[in-house]
């Protein structure tokens, strides 16, 4: 009897020892979308259950739309991950994450040239990416507008800011969400950047600020600030206004430093009030981390600066939200530590080369234009030459088979029928990886030009509003519309 328990007891350790998380019930079973389950589950089950959808997502490396770092070095990842419970915000508990963040403000107001002295500290502080960063220069700003207007008696009513149509969407929420009327300057074939004589043109004595891009979204084009600086400053004379600028350096901030030194975009600049560049673009830095610096501590209105008392020393604080993770600050403090300028003026130059390669790839195939310039943010941005028959949105798509993620969009207005590929170049993107997508690319015009036009299909489809009569022919404006409008509908609703 003895010996039938043991064995029983035996095939029961077994049966423990030997579970399979893909035979269990939790795996099987469908996990609830919309509401929490029931049950619990075991935290095998619960980790793979996540994995295996996870699986389906696109491999970050090969996602050539993103400006975002997808790799760091192991020292770091490990530096994250013991730093990935702090809570930044406070302060008291952690204060040599504090010290951490505030040597990269002031090795990033070096960087960018602030009128800063040997032991001074700048201004500025580590936000939650640019679109953060972007938020807190605007409302400066727009505060520093109103103190002006009210000490001379003037309505506060109607703040503007100027920008080029082609600015990230960030400065669009800003302007929605601040109440501050956004105006653009229009954009035209073959000129994909603010025109600086058309911005000095649109300002006026509401306007709070002139927003220039160091690096655009949508060519990696440097905007001209020094032009800029030197238009307004007449302006500005001749008005008695005091319109600053600031420079959205999401993209080009750890760039122009380290590969065109000479290149006067910051704060060498005098009317360049304030800066955001962006820790986790090339800064090298996981998402989640952005930097606002401020030229002198009087462009930053002090109503808005909160200040803690810690330890005895007082810690001042500007942002928009509450709690966020210490990671992402110590990560950018490694980076700046380990790499050194010698190490980022290496980084970028290798991601500049690895990009010529691209382009010369692209340029040899002889069915694009290159929109991109040699002088920008590594990208590779380019329209088909003969869109008759089929479009980058095809080509798009074609090259997702081979796991390539790049984007096709239309510019904004006034040159929206441009329809364009782009490839961002980040550290992680090697020549290799240039050279097996010359290839692929090769590949799908080989493919795409044997096939039927799908541009001919959806003309005969297609109903001109108006007469509502059918046409077999479309302009390339209506088929890119098209295609934008098919993107845009697969893309998730939800923000």
């Amino acid at each position: 009897h003895s010996s039938e328990t043991m064995v029983l007891a035996t095939n029961s350790d077994s049966e423990e020892h030997l579970h399979s998380t893909f035979a269990s019930r939790y795996v099987r079973a469908v996990v609830p979308r919309f509401k929490m389950p029931d049950n619990s589950m075991p935290k095998d089950a619960a980790y793979q259950v996540i994995n295996d959808e996870l699986m389906l997502d696109g491999n970050p490396r090969l996602n050539l739309a993103s400006f975002v770092t997808t790799w760091m070095e192991p020292e770091c990842d490990k530096l994250i991950m013991d730093s990935v419970n702090k809570n930044y915000v406070d302060m008291d508990e952690y204060p040599v994450t504090t010290e951490l963040q505030n040597r990269c403000v002031n090795m990033i107001a070096n960087l960018f040239h602030a009128p800063v002295g040997e032991d001074e500290a700048a201004i500025g502080c580590g936000t939650v990416g640019s679109s953060e960063a972007i938020m807190l220069a605007g409302l400066a700003f727009k505060r520093k507008w109103q103190q002006r207007r009210r000490a001379q008696g003037l309505s506060t009513d109607k703040p503007n800011i100027v920008t080029g149509a082609n600015v990230q969407v960030c400065w669009e929420k800003f302007a929605r969400y601040f109440e501050v009327e956004l105006k653009e300057v229009k954009l035209s074939e073959d000129y994909y950047v603010m025109d600086p004589a058309k911005a000095v043109e649109m300002v006026d004595e509401n306007t709070i600020c002139v927003a220039a891009i160091l690096g655009s979204t949508l060519t990696g084009e440097f905007e001209d600030v020094k032009l800029l600086n030197d238009l307004l400053a007449d302006k500005n004379a001749e008005t008695g206004w005091e319109t600053p600028i600031h420079v959205d350096a999401a993209s080009g901030g750890f760039i122009a430093p380290f590969l065109y030194p000479d290149l006067e975009w910051d704060f060498r600049l005098p009317w360049v009030k304030s800066i955001n560049v962006s820790g986790h673009k090339y800064g090298l830095v996981y998402a989640g981390v952005g930097w606002i610096v401020w030229r002198t501590n009087d462009d930053l209105p002090e109503e808005l600066v909160f200040h803690i008392n810690y330890l005895g020393a007082d810690q001042p604080t500007f942002t928009l939200n509450f709690s966020k993770g210490s990671s992402q600050i110590i990560a950018q403090y490694y980076q700046f530590i380990r790499l050194g300028f010698e190490g980022y003026k290496n980084i970028m130059e290798n991601c500049m080369d690895n990009a010529r390669r691209l382009r010369e790839g692209i340029e040899m195939t002889g069915k694009f234009h290159i929109l991109s310039k040699d002088i920008g943010v590594p990208l590779v941005a380019f329209s088909l030459k003969d869109s008759s028959k089929h479009t980058v949105f095809e080509i798009a798509e074609s090259l997702r088979k081979f796991g390539w993620i790049i984007p096709a969009y239309t510019m904004p207005a006034d040159a929206q029928h441009i329809a364009v590929l782009r490839v961002v170049i980040r550290e992680d993107f090697s020549r290799g990886l240039a050279d097996r997508l010359i290839t692929h690319i090769i590949q799908v015009l080989k493919e795409i030009e044997g096939l039927p036009s799908r541009i001919a299909h959806i003309a005969a489809a297609a109903t001109v509003s108006g007469d509502e009569v059918k046409t077999a022919k479309m302009s390339l404006e209506d088929i890119t519309k098209y295609w934008k409008r098919l993107v845009e509908h697969k893309r998730n609703i939800v923000c």
